[in-house]
């Protein structure tokens, strides 16, 4: 689904970004951990082409170049932070220009949004609020729905249990793990909550200074213990 070669992004004397090479495939759920400035965030916007690369090349769905091509748009769905939203609309005004961007009706978004009901909680639609007026975890619901509204084949989530309740973080690790089976879709997530991370993702890739150091199997858990280790140590 994805092949990264040679990727490096710099920031003066920084590189954020130093990939040689890396394959992620179709169906899996991958966690990216890392301390802060590990460069999770710097990846999935090369990935996004928010940003572009100082070398190599990033290609999805075995021959799109994003830098080149704006055919992956039609199967991603992304939300990184809050510049992802029009936060003077309304969240359903929000899904609606979501869904006319994907060619989807009405009816429609009004079948994906009843998939959300307990994620939203009753707190996102029907209360005439703009996105602005919204507390930060119901903005990031908002996010998240949006992403997944033309149910996409690749999801990228830039720490996406951010700002949410115990009760959206378990609901969100239902939505995510029910989404990909379903599917087979291939999700890439970033957080600082490990124990998240490791419950839903089936690899996990441990970043340090742009580069990953390790690429961990994580069925049933696998990587759990090292991954233990490796955040303890550079405590």
């Amino acid at each position: 689904m994805i092949n990264i070669s040679n990727l490096q992004k710099r920031y003066g004397e920084t590189t954020a970004c130093n990939i040689k090479a890396f394959h992620l495939n179709k169906g899996e759920i991958l966690g990216l951990v890392g301390n802060n400035g590990a460069g999770k965030t710097t990846l999935f916007r090369l990935i996004l082409d928010l940003i572009k690369a100082d070398e190599g090349e990033i290609i999805v769905n075995n021959n799109i170049n994003p830098t080149k091509s704006e055919d992956w748009k039609n199967f991603t769905g992304a939300y990184i932070d809050e510049g992802f939203l029009i936060d003077f609309l309304t969240p359903e005004e929000y899904f609606t220009f979501i869904a006319k961007t994907y060619h989807i009706d009405e009816a429609r978004v009004n079948e994906r949004l009843q998939e959300f009901n307990a994620f939203m909680n009753g707190e996102i639609v029907g209360h005439k609020k703009l996105i602005r007026d919204l507390s930060a975890g119901n903005k990031q619901k908002v996010g998240i729905i949006g992403a997944m509204m033309h149910q996409p084949q690749l999801l990228i989530l830039d720490e996406p249990f951010n700002f949410l309740d115990p009760s959206s973080q378990n609901t969100l690790k239902k939505i995510l793990t029910n989404y990909n089976q379903n599917t087979q879709s291939t999700i890439l997530i970033s957080s600082h909550n490990l124990t998240h991370t490791i419950d839903i993702s089936t690899r996990i890739a441990l970043l340090e200074h742009g580069n990953i150091i390790r690429d961990m199997d994580n069925q049933h858990e696998a990587a759990k213990q090292e991954l233990e280790e490796y955040f303890t140590m550079s405590e």
